[in-house]
């Protein structure tokens, strides 16, 4: 049967033959029936070695079909990733496979990322999600360097944003401007990953208080009620000020294992988004300018962007009874 857009059908196909054969120029009878010389040919020809059997659709399955590769050699090349971090350029010449061959293999066992694997151990990382909104927050700080008044060198090159009256080589080696920094507090839902975020001048343990408590108040204002509270190991989350004002609120606070930032990583995931959406996505002309910029980024990325673990939704699709809801 000929597909929807074919040029020509087994009726057709005889019309071009039989013009053909009666002494016709194969290129003149092509062009009057809409198809490419070659594809002529290939009917003139069919129809010569075959008859008028040549003329009818042929399925398109390969003779032959590729066999998989054996189990155990997929278990060895699972084995070299997992416990020396090789990629498939490096595993194939090992193992006399193509790099291509490795890729699928790696993909079909869900380890063609070294982001999916625990580095110290090279298991494979279990992605986990919490049932409900607010049964577990994320909460991180980001470190930013600030932006100077003009821009940095993303907007000026580094010596024309050095200061003009500095006249010499060695001045301008010698001249160090401080700029300073920007503390980007961050809090993620795991269930539905609804995001909040301050750029705000310190990671000090009062600034992190006061931090929580306006973004506990952002999430309670879209009907979400936080139980738990993951934190990292920072000098602010481990002051008995902050667990106390959790726990004042009815909120257990969890810290991360040492040197484990994979488990907080939904707020990790979320600073590499900020810096790529974000505070890295234009050059920006100051400090002042970027900050402002972060209340459009969050609506976004709440409201309209889609996020792939939660099926191509964007997060206040999770949330419920969400308030100011866009559509």
């Amino acid at each position: 049967m000929s597909h929807r857009n074919a040029r020509l059908t087994v009726h057709g196909r005889r019309i071009l033959v039989e013009r053909v054969l009666a002494g016709r120029p194969v290129a003149h009878v092509a062009a009057e029936m809409g198809i490419s010389r070659p594809t002529a040919h290939k009917w003139v020809g069919r129809r010569r070695a075959e008859g008028d059997a040549g003329l009818r659709d042929r399925s398109s399955r390969p003779f032959t079909t590729p066999h998989r590769t054996p189990e155990e050699l997929e278990a060895r090349v699972c084995r070299l990733r997992t416990g020396r971090k090789l990629g498939p350029a490096r595993i194939g010449p090992v193992l006399g496979l193509p790099p291509s061959t490795v890729h699928r293999i790696l993909v079909r066992h869900g380890i063609n990322r070294l982001a999916f694997l625990d580095r110290p151990t090279g298991q494979v990382i279990r992605r986990y999600e919490r049932d409900r909104p607010g049964e577990l927050v994320h909460v991180d700080i980001k470190k930013l360097g600030s932006i100077p008044d003009g821009g940095g060198h993303k907007v000026m090159d580094r010596r024309t944003g050095m200061d003009n009256k500095i006249a010499t080589t060695a001045e301008r080696k010698s001249c160090k401007p401080v700029i300073g920094y920007s503390y980007i507090h961050s809090a993620v839902d795991d269930h539905s990953r609804l995001a909040y975020s301050e750029v705000l001048t310190d990671e000090r343990q009062h600034t992190a208080i006061a931090f929580w408590q306006r973004a506990n108040a952002f999430f309670a204002a879209h009907g979400i009620t936080v139980e738990r509270v993951l934190t990292d190991n920072g000098a602010c989350y481990k002051s008995k000020l902050f667990t106390q004002a959790l726990a004042s609120a009815g909120i257990t606070h969890k810290k991360t294992r040492p040197y484990r930032p994979q488990t907080n990583g939904k707020v990790e995931r979320f600073n590499r988004t900020l810096a790529d959406e974000w505070a890295y996505q234009r050059p920006y002309t100051s400090n002042t300018e970027r900050t402002a910029a972060l209340a459009d980024f969050l609506h976004t990325y709440n409201h309209h962007r889609s996020h792939t673990a939660l099926g191509g939704q964007p997060p206040i699709s999770r949330v419920n009874n969400p308030a100011g809801q866009y559509t």
